[in-house]
């Protein structure tokens, strides 16, 4: 049966894969039946996430994607264990709430490069023509709101996930021509497994005024991770340089 959206055949890199979004998009990256390489750095959770992937033929690393001097030789490995790369999803990254008084040079340099240095870093090696598959790849940037919109105290954040959806249009133009896509995704709130326990989750009155503000109310993993598969398949071979809003409905307002 003829399905734009398999992705059969395709080795695909999720980072940020042991908790969350990114483990959704690396079960359901299985399920479409890619070969899957997870990244995180947390052992016992990314063999949870493992535990629940569909197929045999994927690789488990863990590895800190900030320490940026030996993303080429985890990427070489990968390559040499599951082929070629079709897809690369960005998952992996860290949020925060911090007022500008109370914002250092270090917290900066930090967040940068663990949101932004880290993701550019391995899609320069990803990207290499020697690692990317020879009919294309998708590179998938995830952003967030924070990134389009403003909000309280979230300057920070909002500071490096508007870096991936400026640093996206731009690689989406100087790789068009070896049928490399980039695209951003920016998720509104999405409740996962760490988030659930927050106040403004857990807490019925706080949830009310969250789920106020998304018109088609909060959002689970797979929603964000059906956007992935299908800018991960050849359904989406004529979309880059998008940054793909999934918020059911928050930034219309």
């Amino acid at each position: 049966m003829f399905n734009p959206f398999s992705l059969e055949g395709k080795t695909i890199i999720v980072t940020g894969a042991s908790s969350g979004i990114g483990r959704q998009c690396a079960i359901d990256c299985s399920r479409m039946g890619a070969k899957v390489a997870i990244i995180g750095r947390n052992e016992e959770r990314l063999n949870e996430t493992l535990n629940q992937m569909e197929g045999e033929k994927h690789l488990k690393v863990i590895f800190d994607l900030t320490s940026t001097d030996s993303i080429k030789t985890i990427v070489t490995d990968i390559v040499s264990k599951l082929g070629q790369i079709n897809g690369l999803v960005c998952c992996a990254g860290i949020s925060n709430i911090l007022p500008l008084k109370l914002m250092s040079v270090e917290q900066q340099e930090h967040f940068f490069r663990t949101n932004v240095f880290s993701t550019i870093e391995l899609t320069r090696q990803v990207l290499s023509i020697k690692n990317v598959s020879k009919d294309g790849a998708s590179v998938i940037f995830f952003s967030s709101i924070m990134g389009v919109v403003g909000e309280n105290a979230k300057s920070l954040y909002s500071m490096t996930k508007g870096a991936l959806i400026s640093a996206s249009h731009s690689l989406a133009v100087e790789y068009a021509k070896k049928k490399i896509r980039v695209n951003c995704i920016s998720p509104g709130v999405v409740v996962t497994p760490i988030n659930a326990g927050q106040p403004y989750i857990s807490d019925p009155d706080k949830r009310a005024l969250l789920e106020a503000k998304h018109p088609l109310g909060l959002g689970q993993t797979s929603d964000i991770s059906n956007a992935c598969i299908y800018l991960l398949s050849d359904a989406s071979r004529w979309i880059t340089g998008q940054n793909i809003v999934v918020d059911g409905g928050y930034t219309i307002q």
